[in-house]
């Protein structure tokens, strides 16, 4: 990459319009995360024809797959953040140090996955609350799931840089590839040659080993800022333990999204495996819609990093407001549509009247949640992209993990089924809540950081 080259993206990032820019890097972030949603549910679609139990396996090893995504992407936004961090302020040999050394760390975590997930495979699904029914499906499932581990961990970084430089287009392309490709396979073998849940775990795994080879080639094609290459690999320990605290709230958001997957499919299998399957299918649909807001939040984040990193702090206010708001739009337009249709959602995923029971009201109630969601998803990616852990830690940790597994808990001894039906939304109230005060804080934290800027530059002009 020249240095003319550089100098377009570094205005690109620092003088386009925040809301133009936002929507320029979150609408690709979106794109590839529908497809990336689509593709899953694809998956739920064609194994629910097998049956309920089949249904169920899908959420089990939906918890699977949110162990694997947390280590790709702690070290992918961890990676990303500093990256875009540097970039903002013209250190372009660091970034691709840390580029280099997270990408050595993610495979690495993708090997150990794969083989401790496989010699203990039978014990990890009960883990994640298979029942003995759902377990030859989801033993079956996983098995492929797992082959592809090191694929989806380096993806996750590749991804993540791609995006935090400001090219979320060339992340979509890879991504979307492999979602489409996903989609094709399951059609071809569980539809046509009705391998069932062997199919969906080949079509998965093979759609996961294409989009990372493609994801790979913009690097070695010099189309990043960043390189990869044993040469930047970093010889300090401390830039490891950096990416890691920088990628600690994505560890723990998408940690503890498995270990509150374990529990809410554990509560729910007290139920039978309609009310397994009724969730995984709510969670799927629920997903989908959360990632349009999502995809607008990872578009703010480069936006937010950069310019944090190039001290236009008024940028990063800027961009805060524009991705809350616009997240209300969106997300709040589309609960609204699809608490007319809740019941239709679930039935064309399993005909199952039980299931389309339990199914009908959970997602009408989290549907309702999605208000409470973009103002908590606005402020952890802005604390996350500007390095203040602590915080984004702690806020990352809130939805997932110290609200949602007490409150189910709790609630499923309370109410039932309906406990467990509406402890989603509660933990998203709660959460939403206890970040308000955060990002109310930080916006005026944000103006006296502008002011100052102003004075350096008044004293320097009157000098």
């Amino acid at each position: 990459m020249t240095q003319d080259t550089e100098n377009l993206q570094y205005k690109k990032m620092t003088e386009t319009p925040v809301p133009k820019l936002i929507l320029m890097l979150g609408i690709p972030t979106t794109i590839s995360m529908l497809v990336t949603s689509i593709y899953n549910m694809a998956d739920t679609y064609f194994v629910g024809r097998i049956g309920t139990s089949a249904s169920g396996a899908v959420g089990i090893v939906f918890g699977l797959m949110a162990i694997i995504q947390a280590f790709g992407f702690m070290f992918g936004h961890g990676a990303g953040s500093i990256i875009s961090r540097r970039l903002g302020a013209r250190d372009v040999e660091s970034a691709s140090r840390f580029a280099s050394t997270s990408f050595v760390c993610a495979l690495a975590s993708g090997v150990m996955i794969m083989a401790l997930g496989l010699l203990f495979i039978n014990p990890l699904m009960r883990l994640l609350g298979s029942t003995e029914t759902i377990l030859p499906y989801a033993r079956t499932y996983a098995a492929y799931i797992l082959c592809a581990a090191p694929f989806m961990t380096c993806s996750c970084v590749l991804n993540n840089i791609l995006r935090y430089e400001g090219r979320a287009t060339f992340a979509m392309v890879g991504l979307t590839t492999g979602g489409i490709l996903n989609i094709f396979g399951d059609w071809l073998l569980m539809g046509r040659f009705s391998l069932g849940v062997t199919g969906a775990g080949i079509s998965t795994a093979v759609s996961q080993a294409i989009s990372f080879l493609i994801l790979l080639y913009m690097f070695a094609a010099g189309k990043t800022e960043s390189k990869l290459g044993r040469r930047w690999l970093t010889k300090d320990f401390g830039d490891v333990t950096l990416i890691c605290k920088t990628g600690l709230p994505s560890l723990m958001r998408q940690g503890l999204s498995s270990v509150s997957t374990m529990v809410l499919n554990g509560q729910a299998g007290i139920y039978g495996d309609a009310a397994v399957a009724a969730m995984a299918i709510v969670n799927r649909i629920c997903f989908l819609i959360f990632s349009v807001g999502l995809g607008i939040g990872q578009g703010f984040q480069p936006v937010s990093a950069f310019n944090y990193g190039a001290k236009k702090y008024d940028r990063v206010r800027q961009g805060f407001y524009f991705t809350w708001i616009a997240g209300e739009v969106l997300l709040g337009g589309i609960a609204i549509a699809g608490m007319f249709f809740s019941g239709s959602l679930v039935g064309f995923f399993r005909d199952d009247p039980e299931v389309i029971a339990i199914g009908n009201f959970a997602l009408a109630v989290q549907l309702a949640s999605l208000f409470f969601q973009p103002l908590s998803v606005a402020a952890n990616m802005m604390f996350q992209s500007i390095g203040k852990n602590g915080i984004a830690t702690f806020l990352s940790s809130l939805r997932s993990g110290l609200f949602f597994i007490p409150v189910i808990v709790v609630l499923s001894k309370a109410l039932g089924l309906t406990g467990v039906e509406i402890s989603q939304t509660v933990a998203d109230v709660m959460t939403f809540l206890v970040a308000l005060p955060f990002a109310v804080g930080f916006m005026a934290e944000l103006r006296k950081l502008e002011r100052s800027e102003k004075g350096k530059g008044e004293v320097c002009i009157s000098k």
